[in-house]
């Protein structure tokens, strides 16, 4: 029966979830796990209660202390009964009050004003790409865009008489998104470079484009950044995202209202902008020592 199982959980895998080799190959490595715990307990896999469950994971987690191999090889356990379940060999799931590990959150450099100045200082405004490239850094650090809502920004959603953008992000959400004064500026300089490019059918309605008339890619932006930062002698690794992080940030530091920065951020929940945008340490001592009594 286990053979037979596992028979059919590869096929799940493969063609119900449609994942990658790799991620099946991983799901199966740590299914291979569960067995021998099981084996070695004497416990049926597949009539696993969920203390036995809860033990095998306790006993994984104290051999893998990193969070995100944790929560890998919880995901996969959780894959496999949810296939049980599915498939009628069981009426419960035992995983599924498993609570996940919480996995350590890094937060992105972010940039001082001086250095955003640093970074478009280093833009060529002669060169045929460089009205482009300043309204790309515009629109990022003025209007926190993340770079897939930049490269997929439409002409017929950016509203400059009013001021707006309609940004098309995550899951399919909308949101309208201000457009800075500087960005405006500068997009406009764009337009007009724009209009001298052989531009093809597909990208007629897009709002960036490379000097071949084509859709810009992530992987463009990326590197026009990276080469601004280096020219500017910035020492930090530096991404669309931390213009970005740094746009939640400056807007944090100088009053703006958090439920404000979920907004334009597109952030579904608020925790998720509470670790987007953080007081630097400085800031953290200047108050205690401004405002805490024994200080005065």
């Amino acid at each position: 029966m286990e053979t037979d199982i596992r028979k059919k959980y590869h096929i799940y895998l493969k063609l119900e979830r449609s994942l990658s080799a790799l991620t099946v190959e991983a799901y199966e490595q740590d299914l291979d796990k569960l067995f021998a715990y099981c084996s070695e307990h004497g416990i049926d896999p597949v009539r696993v209660s969920q203390t036995d469950l809860q033990a095998f994971v306790f006993d994984e987690f104290s051999e893998q202390s990193n969070a995100r191999s944790q929560a890998r090889i919880l995901s996969g356990v959780r894959s496999f009964y949810k296939f049980l379940l599915y498939h009628r060999y069981r009426d419960d799931d035992p995983a599924e009050l498993i609570e996940s590990p919480r996995k350590e959150q890094h937060l992105p450099e972010v940039l001082t004003l001086e250095e955003v100045d640093r970074l478009v200082g280093e833009i060529d405004l002669s060169a045929a790409e460089g009205h482009r490239n300043r309204a790309i850094i515009e629109m990022i650090y003025g209007s926190g865009l993340r770079v897939s809502e930049l490269t997929g920004l439409r002409l017929s959603d950016i509203y400059r008489k009013e001021g707006y953008m309609l940004i098309r992000g995550k899951g399919a959400k909308q949101r309208l998104v201000p457009i800075s004064p500087e960005a405006d500026k500068w997009f406009g300089f764009w337009l007009e470079d724009r209009e001298h490019l052989p531009v093809k059918p597909e990208a007629v309605d897009i709002a960036f484009l490379n000097r071949r008339g084509g859709q810009l890619t992530r992987a463009m932006i990326f590197t026009i950044i990276r080469r601004l930062a280096e020219a500017a002698g910035i020492k930090k690794t530096i991404s669309p995202h931390t213009l970005r992080h740094s746009f939640a940030t400056h807007l944090l530091q100088n009053g703006a209202d958090l439920r404000v920065i979920q907004q334009l951020l597109g952030h579904e929940d608020i925790t998720t902008t509470e670790i987007y945008t953080h007081l630097d340490l400085q800031d953290l001592r200047d108050a205690i020592l401004r405002y805490h009594p024994k200080n005065k």
